[in-house]
């Protein structure tokens, strides 16, 4: 199994303030496979998806990704480990902002040993026409598209999202979700993907359900819609 999520638990606060995020949660996922963590707000999904990416620490429980566990790493370990083998995008595009769009795409490859050709990912992401601009150039969708290459041209092990749509309207969320199935498609990127819309779940191969901090569901997605059909 590529990824062994094994009762994992973590709180915020202490005595009165003190929040349960995740109740002892345990999945396992294949390599090569689109995994949604679907729920509401406050649910623990990105939460989840932190403690998965080395950015937090759960309380107990494990996370191993390719043999390799992450519980017990200090911080230096965690850093290293990101760099091996995430790639993160998020609903905030954290562009650097007098870099051009190959620029920006570049320093992801800068972390990499074994890095994706930065200009063939350009033409993939159809960013070869703006590679020159920098983000205040560029629409929402561009800057949005940079930030997927910045994190695929690293060749990560995973590619996580955090509600990569929740910036975009509707038209360009389609074409970055069809983007990150094409990415998923052309390198075999393993993709554990936040949201809370039950429409985008759909184009997952797996859909994990989550509430108060506990999985209520784990299905596999059998009626897959390509993201170029989502209604959204």
């Amino acid at each position: 199994m590529f990824i062994e999520i094994t009762d994992v638990k973590k709180h915020f606060g202490e005595g009165e303030n003190r929040t349960n995020a995740l109740n002892g949660v345990s999945f396992s996922m294949n390599k090569g496979e689109m995994v949604v963590l679907l729920g509401p707000s406050g649910s623990g999904k990105s939460t989840l998806l932190n403690i998965i990416g080395g950015i937090e620490s759960s309380d107990s429980g494990s996370v191993e990704i390719n043999g390799e566990k992450i519980h017990g790493m200090n911080e230096k370990q965690r850093i290293i480990y990101r760099r091996k083998h995430l790639g993160y995008v998020f609903q905030s595009y954290n562009l650097i902002p007098n870099l051009t769009v190959r620029e920006n795409v570049e320093v992801g490859a800068y972390l990499s040993s074994n890095p994706l050709k930065v200009d063939e990912l350009l033409d993939t992401l159809g960013l070869t026409a703006h590679k020159n601009k920098i983000p205040s150039q560029l629409s929402g969708g561009q800057q949005q598209r940079t930030s997927i290459g910045r994190a695929i041209v690293k060749n990560p092990d995973l590619l996580l999202c955090d509600e990569p749509t929740g910036a975009l309207d509707s038209e360009n969320s389609k074409q970055i979700l069809e983007l990150i199935e094409k990415v998923k498609e052309k390198y075999s990127t393993s993709i554990i993907m936040v949201t809370h819309n039950e429409n985008i779940a759909l184009m997952a191969d797996r859909i994990i359900r989550l509430k108060d901090g506990k999985i209520v569901k784990d299905e596999v997605n059998f009626q897959k819609i390509r993201a170029g059909e989502l209604v959204l």
